[in-house]
């Protein structure tokens, strides 16, 4: 494995001079990306904080949103080899992972081959992740833990970078399945995608609806992306942000003494580790976007919805009451952050 700091003494930079490249590098990229996908600047910029933090990305939202359309274009941006994958109640295992078939060889004899499936690729789009059974959707959770595979009983490692943008209809909506917490857990954020505003509504009406549709220009390729996810590592993170990092997350734990009253009143089940895992790279990825050599306590306070809200549950009885757990995170987050 090659040793950033050695990558960074052979490149000439300094970490600042570097970490500005970078911020003007990351502002072309979110320029570029914007041409296709209009209206929604947060949904792509936590989807590319989740890539520079070498994590996954799960997009929720109704259909018609640009979700498909924003991982297409990322992919093209970013230099990725992308394949996507529309999950159904049919899909199985084999069809993501893929198997080994018999075939006859020249000779005359008979031998297995393997034959890839689309989860071998760098960005793999996983459209309408939650219909699809839970045993199909559990075949990714190797994956996109480990970066490997096991089909027969052999190892198969994913090419480099490999990432997850996964899309979710809201989970009322009828033949979905939900994701199951593990999985979840696997997700370094979850990006809410909202109607846009009249504005930008407008914008995508005159933009979308012509001869020509919008062209985006290869910006990064595989090497360069993963020298800014190694970059993102090397951010430091002061104490302060730090201990914010821990009390919120722990905060959000009923059963721990440092739980919050609400949280106590209102949560079945809390963040795990992950979650704090989840803010310390994020909060860096953001703070690098933004042209910041540090994050802050704001960065905390921006990204721990995306990094809490898929790794917490209501009791029913909250539930019952019409709690909603945006307004437990906003309380955690108010108490931690100030």
């Amino acid at each position: 494995m090659t040793d950033p700091s050695a990558a960074r003494q052979d490149s000439g930079l300094d970490p600042v001079t570097e970490a500005r490249r970078a911020a003007d590098l990351l502002g072309r990229v979110r320029t570029e990306i914007a041409k296709r996908v209009i209206g929604q600047g947060q949904v792509v910029d936590l989807s590319l904080i989740s890539i520079l933090c070498g994590g996954h990305g799960l997009l929720v939202g109704a259909p018609g949103l640009a979700k498909t359309r924003l991982v297409e274009t990322m992919g093209t941006v970013l230099g990725l080899n992308a394949k996507r994958v529309q999950f159904t109640p049919d899909l199985m295992p084999a069809d993501i992972l893929g198997a080994e078939v018999l075939e006859e060889t020249s000779g005359g004899g008979r031998a297995f081959r393997f034959i890839e499936g689309p989860i071998f690729c760098q960005l793999l789009m996983a459209d309408e992740i939650n219909r699809a059974s839970p045993r199909t959707q559990s075949a990714l959770l190797q994956a996109m833990q480990e970066h490997h595979v096991t089909v027969a009983g052999r190892r198969r490692d994913l090419p480099e970078p490999f990432h997850v943008l996964a899309t979710q209809n809201p989970i009322e909506q009828e033949g979905t399945y939900p994701l199951p917490e593990a999985q979840l857990d696997r997700f370094l954020v979850q990006i809410d995608v909202d109607y846009p505003d009249r504005d930008a509504e407008r914008d995508i009406l005159l933009s979308t609806t012509g001869v020509d549709d919008a062209a985006t220009a290869q910006m990064l390729d595989a090497a360069e992306l993963m020298r800014l996810q190694r970059l993102v590592r090397e951010i430091p993170v002061g104490d302060s942000v730090v201990e914010t990092i821990l009390t919120l997350v722990r905060s959000g734990r009923p059963d721990e003494p440092e739980a919050h009253p609400m949280a106590r009143e209102t949560l079945s089940w809390g963040p795990g580790p992950r979650a704090a895992q989840a803010l310390m790279l994020a909060v860096r990825a953001r703070a690098l976007i933004e042209g910041r050599f540090a994050p802050g306590v704001e960065d905390v306070k921006a990204l721990a919805p995306a990094a809490l809200k898929h790794r917490m549950a209501l009791t029913f009885a909250a539930r019952a009451e019409g709690k909603r757990l945006d307004q437990v995170i906003g309380a955690l987050i108010e108490d931690a952050c100030g």
